[in-house]
């Protein structure tokens, strides 16, 4: 078998939280030009169905907040091979004016949404003794971006981290591997609107050593590499994609 073959998903069949656009909508595209069959679930089916049709993916809607409506799908699907979490948000305000709510809404998405998919998509992978679950972190779980306040963003992605660890260490041995992707700044509409605060835009670029943003296209690979044979020998990793801002 060549090198090249590791990567091929032919006859797995992968779910998507959160794809119906930006990184998303990427790594789904990545992974069904790998050969998979692709299942987009995400909130919004107005965009979730065209962005299904023009991959040749099939859509379901899913509110990754809802652990019922997880583990419903899972259920619905007969699980799957591939898990990409991915679905997320981001709420910035300072510390001390958050208000409940946008403390309770980052985390039921971002850390909440990740737990109640992978538990319902792990028990079928446990089940059949195999699969491989990536979620979408972010550097903002290793360090504290400024100059914007987003605590609870940045809590919530240490969270994705340390989950993937957690449940990679409890699931290694029964032949399901469990990894995340650690994104830096990266041109998704979220992004692109921050960038229209001066102070934001200067100090992303200046402390970000290839002085650019990444492209969502550039994540799909490391998620790609992480659910693919070619990561065979990888669990408990968080995979980062930064331009090299986490190592100054």
């Amino acid at each position: 078998m060549s090198i090249l073959d590791l990567f091929r998903l032919d006859g797995r069949h992968a779910v998507v939280t959160g794809a119906a656009q930006g990184i998303g909508f990427e790594i789904a595209r990545g992974l069904a030009e790998a050969g998979a069959r692709v299942t987009i679930a995400d909130l919004n089916p107005d965009v979730g169905h065209d962005a299904a049709r023009s991959i040749g993916a099939a859509f379901e809607p899913l509110n990754v907040t809802d652990p019922a409506a997880a583990t419903a799908l899972a259920a619905k699907l007969g699980g799957a091979d591939i898990l990409v979490n991915n679905a997320g948000i981001v709420r910035n305000t300072p510390a001390e004016d958050t208000p409940d709510d946008d403390w309770t809404a980052v985390m039921r998405v971002n850390l909440d949404g990740v737990f109640w998919c992978c538990r319902a998509f792990g028990q079928h992978m446990l089940a059949q003794g195999r699969g491989s679950i990536v979620s979408t972190a972010s550097m903002s779980g290793l360090i504290s971006n400024h100059p914007q306040p987003q605590a609870a963003y940045n809590a919530s992605k240490a969270g994705v981290i340390h989950l993937t660890r957690s449940l990679a260490g409890e699931w290694a041995s029964r032949g399901v591997r469990v990894n995340c992707v650690a994104p830096g700044y990266t041109a998704t509409p979220l992004t692109k609107r921050g960038l229209e605060t001066p102070e934001w835009r200067e100090t992303w670029l200046k402390e970000t050593p290839m002085g650019r943003l990444a492209e969502p296209a550039e994540i799909a690979p490391a998620v790609l590499y992480l659910a693919s044979d070619a990561a065979s020998f990888v669990t408990g990793h968080a995979l980062v994609v930064d331009g090299g801002y986490t190592c100054w």
